[in-house]
């Protein structure tokens, strides 16, 4: 197996503890004096200092547009005339056999969609009436019809789909990414988050760091206010004072450095400085004056209150700044009752900000080397949910057997639709996409092998996709 980026950093900090004196010997004996001086001048440069991938990349960059709560396929990406044919009879049994389903009976009635859908772009995109924003850059994207996970709840679904594992404390997709490649501007963070409606149930697991240096862990932006909270110095505290008193803090900390060796205090170093730094740069980027008002519009952008609209403007703008990897947050999928009306209130805050995304991006060059991934955790079941006791009715269940998500740019063959649903929408039957198949896929295009990705912890390598995961080659230019 090839080595990780950065397998020697836990070692040596273990070694160097082992005894007076005794751990560098043991150290220097293993590895030889040579490699010693390397690995330990390796770890006081830059970690964030941009990094060469394996080999050629296609995309640089990641805006990740997740949609917390579980869109409902069959309303949106998946359409299903056989529903329609048998709504309102049991679904067969032979479909569900072994199956858990957390809040509807196993005889629930199947329900067709009453959405009308149709055929747009040359591509022949097949979409609901609920995204025509989407509609119009059919030819830009790739639906695929054929994701499956490993849960069915809201919280392990969505750190599974972040992290690649369901049990808390693994390291998130962008702290992976942004571990193998660095940053292109030191003056922002590498790894940006932003919510625009409320909490999700995986909460800060699903842009942590775990186990890799805390170097590499989300950074949550607020797009009005102050950007970046505790970045602002109190009422007399000057720029110069800030510098003076951040240098003498470094100091005690780079002594504490030189003596442990513990990365982690070189992460505190950096955060030091990148939060200095930020106290200039993270305004400038949320000052949108020097937007046009043609670009608010296409956006849908039409106050100063934060929205998914508003990041997705920003989230342009972090990409222009050279940002490694931005995730968006939208909850407010999750419709066990009155799907379609959940939908027709959620769709409109999110289907025309999307497309505005992919083609301010395209029209400024910079959807070639941006990679714009945009779906949930799971999907919905084709039974209905009606639950009189939960003031529940016209609803979909959790479904983590077959979903729909869509890409576009950095690498993304455009104008696509790949894998299928069977006729009910319940399991998929061609070209299945695992959530690991679609983390491989996402390094591959950002240069990088998902199986070489790796950081040593607790005596194992650890990587994003575990033991599987294989590129979709369908999915690629």
């Amino acid at each position: 197996m090839t080595p990780p980026l950065y397998p020697l950093t836990a070692r040596r900090f273990f070694f160097e503890q082992c005894g007076v004196g005794l751990g560098k010997v043991a150290l220097t004996s293993l590895l030889g004096a040579d490699l010693c001086q390397r690995a330990a001048a390796e770890e006081r440069t830059d970690p964030m200092a941009p990094r060469m991938p394996h080999f050629r990349a296609k995309a640089k960059q990641v805006i990740f547009l997740f949609m917390a709560g579980g869109p409902s396929h069959l309303d949106l990406f998946d359409y299903k005339p056989t529903l329609r044919k048998y709504d309102g009879q049991p679904v067969p049994p032979e479909i569900i056999a072994g199956k858990d389903l957390p809040f509807i009976e196993r005889d629930a009635a199947l329900m067709s969609s009453p959405l009308k859908f149709a055929r747009y772009g040359d591509s022949g995109a097949e979409l609901s009436e609920l995204l025509p924003h989407l509609a119009g850059i059919a030819d830009d994207l790739t639906i695929v019809r054929s994701l499956h996970t490993n849960a069915f709840n809201h919280a392990p679904a969505q750190i599974f789909m972040q992290t690649g594992h369901l049990q808390l404390g693994k390291p998130s997709l962008g702290a992976w990414v942004t571990y193998g490649l660095g940053s292109e501007n030191q003056d922002l963070p590498a790894f940006v988050v932003m919510n625009s409606a409320g909490g999700i149930s995986g909460g800060a697991a699903c842009f942590g760091s775990g186990f890799l240096p805390s170097d590499y862990q989300g950074v949550s932006l607020h797009s009005r206010g102050n950007p970046i909270l505790y970045t602002q110095n109190p009422p007399g505290y000057d720029m110069k004072l800030q510098r003076r008193s951040i240098d003498l803090v470094n100091r005690f900390n780079r002594r504490q450095l030189e003596r442990f060796n513990d990365p982690e205090i070189a992460s505190r170093i950096n955060a030091y400085e990148l939060a200095f730094r930020l106290q200039v740069s993270a305004p400038d980027l949320v000052n949108l004056d020097q937007e046009n008002q043609s670009t608010f519009e296409m956006y849908g952008i039409d106050s100063e209150k934060p929205s998914f609209a508003r990041n997705c403007l920003l989230a342009r703008r972090l990409v222009e700044r050279g940002v490694r990897f931005i995730c968006l947050f939208h909850k407010g999928w999750d419709h066990h009752a009155d799907v379609v009306g959940g939908l027709r209130g959620i769709c409109p805050a999110v289907d025309r900000p999307s497309a505005a995304l992919v083609r301010d991006l395209k029209q400024r060059g910079l959807l070639d080397e941006t990679l714009v991934v945009w779906g949930g955790e799971f999907g919905r079941t084709p039974m209905v949910e009606n639950n009189p006791a939960l003031n529940r009715k016209l609803g979909r269940d959790h479904h983590p057997d077959a979903f729909s998500m869509w890409l576009a740019g950095g690498g993304i063959a455009p104008g696509q639709t790949i894998g299928q649903t069977d006729e009910m929408g319940y399991y998929t039957v061609e070209d299945p996409v695992h959530v690991h198949d679609l983390h491989a896929t996402m390094l591959h295009l950002l240069g990088m092998d998902h199986k070489r990705l790796t950081f040593r912890y607790q005596g194992r390598d650890f990587r994003l996709t575990d033991v599987s995961g294989n590129v979709v080659e369908k999915l690629l230019i």
